[in-house]
């Protein structure tokens, strides 16, 4: 019996230790598993039922019936400004997504493998806040978690040398929070954030088209128009909207063109060059030469905007380029540091 037990743990079972890595972002949460890629990309919601208190509908299902549910159904937004605001809500949501991605590639397996979690917080998260990321985690069934600052692997992951002792500015223009980063020596020399980044660019968009129009718009739509239409290329474009007239509650229809949504926008993203104008300010200017020499680079959602990067340097009076897969970057970060691990051990928040 005791040989039995003794050879059954020298057995080294397949996929015993698995390396997952999680971009837990405010609008989408991404996650890869190590040698196979990006395994999931699914909208950071979820729905809540008050009456049975279970979580009942996840990811992209629970942001299509956004503003279409019943009393008794909630939808959450688990993530707020790049933390987790529910606890219990984001420990449903990421079970959920590794059952259907993760463990999906598993099922076969007699043992489900135990999980070493890697994941970026942001650079200006408390202690608190970077331990309930941690929590969240463990919770949902990871056996370690490996906590690093989002900017560094931003930075990797939009092709930076992050390690380089020529210090590089990138700003991650993401859902819930605006990361403006001075990265060098693997760590960050200066940072600053900012709460007005595309979630709350939808609520501007809200009250622009319901002061001009009296059209009560939903989310999803608001959302449609900062993304189809709005450019900087000078490119006039024209969309019919449907929303809620404000006085008669019924439908109504109107056209909005390109030049009504960068109105409507112009004050947020000068209130983001001002703020890099800051942080290259307070820079010492040993810094602030190397930027001058090497741009600036833009990642997240944002930087998806056609022409924002000849926008910001207009303004900015620097070059600025976009990272070539500015959505992924993050967790393409994490993917490419991951293989080396003396690079991870470095940058780990212990």
């Amino acid at each position: 019996m005791f040989n039995f037990i003794g050879n059954l743990k020298k057995i080294n079972f397949p996929f015993s230790n698995l390396e997952v890595y999680f971009d837990l972002g405010t609008s989408t949460t991404r996650i890869a598993i190590k040698d196979k890629g990006i395994v999931l990309r699914e909208p950071t919601y979820l729905g809540y039922n008050t009456r049975t208190k279970e979580h009942i509908f996840f990811g992209k299902e629970a942001k299509t019936i956004l503003g279409k549910t019943p009393e008794f159904i909630k939808i959450i937004r688990p993530v707020i400004g790049g933390v987790v605001s529910d606890f219990d809500a984001e420990v449903s949501l990421i079970k959920n997504f590794l059952e259907k991605s993760v463990f999906l590639y598993f099922s076969n397996h007699l043992i489900k493998p135990a999980i070493t979690a890697i994941v970026v917080v942001p650079s200006v998260a408390t202690e608190i806040e970077r331990k309930a990321v941690e929590e969240v985690l463990l919770k949902a069934g990871c056996s370690e978690v490996i906590v690093v600052e989002k900017p560094l692997l931003t930075g990797a992951g939009s092709s930076l040398h992050i390690f380089s002792h020529q210090p590089n500015l990138i700003a991650d223009l993401g859902g819930g929070l605006i990361e403006l980063a001075i990265i060098s020596g693997g760590g960050i020399v200066g940072q600053k954030s900012l709460k007005n980044a595309a979630e709350h660019m939808n609520k501007l968009i809200y009250n622009y088209i319901y002061l001009k129009y009296g059209v009560i718009l939903g989310e999803a739509t608001c959302e449609h128009l900062k993304i189809d239409i709005l450019n900087f290329v000078n490119e006039e474009k024209t969309t019919t909207i449907r929303g809620k007239s404000l006085e008669t509650g019924l439908p109504k229809s109107v056209r909005v063109k390109t030049s009504e949504i960068k109105e409507a926008l112009l004050a947020n993203f000068n209130q983001i060059i001002d703020a890099i104008k800051e942080l290259i300010e307070t820079s010492p200017p040993e810094v602030v030469d190397e930027i001058f020499k090497r741009g600036i680079v833009l990642s997240g959602g944002l930087a998806n905007i056609k022409g924002i990067d000849n926008f910001f340097a207009n303004e900015i009076k620097i070059d600025v380029f976009c990272a070539e897969n500015p959505l992924d970057a993050t967790i393409n970060g994490i993917m490419k540091i991951a293989k080396n691990r003396n690079d991870l051990v470095r940058l780990r928040i212990q």
